[in-house]
């Protein structure tokens, strides 16, 4: 296979990392997204795309009709598989909150790796500190029912919602603080400054709208955990 000019795509990611590799689309000429799908088709039957164009999507339809395509529109995601394959499924288990529903397209971009990373994804959305009794039924869901071993919160505004669950839980809090807002702080900057501050132990902090970021650490803690039950399953 020839080398590209532009791009040195990793393809042994997953296998070296647990991580595979995502094309992010946005900002990229789309013949070098389409070439770029291409080689990762060829060599393993999948291409994750994210923060995917309008006429990047129409394009990407066309050119890989022969393939399985599953798109994620509130995130503007893409997965394109060869037929006959399908995600692992490794026994991490991830949950993912937002503080409000403009948080989702981030908390969507994470869940679709973490389900491509081979974790189960359990999600609630806006259960914000505006109106915090909505958090309590889904936090107990995660923990008791659903035995999350992570748990990602997405939070614009003042970014509180992070430090809270990590207050009240026992597994770790990864805050994803997302660029919404008003005025001064707005854009995610008061809401990461607010994360990075948290006097709350346990919690890490991603960058602004790094939903892949926040999926990434989520599934290999997940997936660690799940190996150790594995190992031990006694002590599930």
């Amino acid at each position: 296979m020839a080398e590209l000019q532009f791009a040195r795509p990793d393809f042994n990611r997953h296998e070296r990392k647990g991580v595979p590799e995502v094309i992010l689309a946005e900002h990229k000429d789309v013949d070098q997204v389409i070439e770029i799908t291409r080689r990762f088709l060829e060599a393993e039957g999948r291409a994750i795309l994210s923060r995917v164009p309008p006429e990047m999507e129409r394009r990407l339809r066309a050119e890989f009709i022969a393939f399985d395509i599953e798109w994620h529109p509130v995130p503007r995601a893409m997965v394109l598989r060869r037929s006959g394959t399908t995600p692992p499924s490794l026994g991490g288990r991830v949950g993912i909150l937002t503080a409000g529903t403009s948080d989702v397209p981030i908390a969507e971009e994470a869940a679709l790796l973490c389900r491509e990373m081979g974790c189960e994804v359990h999600t609630a959305y806006d259960v914000g500190v505006a109106g915090l009794h909505r958090l309590f039924e889904p936090l107990e869901h995660l923990l008791n029912q659903a035995q999350v071993d992570v748990i990602i919160v997405a939070a614009g505004m003042d970014g509180a919602l992070p430090s809270v669950v990590s207050g009240l839980v026992d597994v770790p809090v990864i805050g994803l603080p997302t660029s919404v807002g008003y005025g001064l702080g707005g854009q995610g900057v008061a809401a990461l400054l607010t994360m990075l501050q948290t006097c709350s132990p346990g919690m890490a902090v991603v960058n602004i709208d790094n939903g892949i970021g926040a999926a990434a650490i989520a599934g290999l803690i997940a997936n660690r955990a799940a190996a150790a039950r594995r190992e031990h399953p006694r002590n599930t």
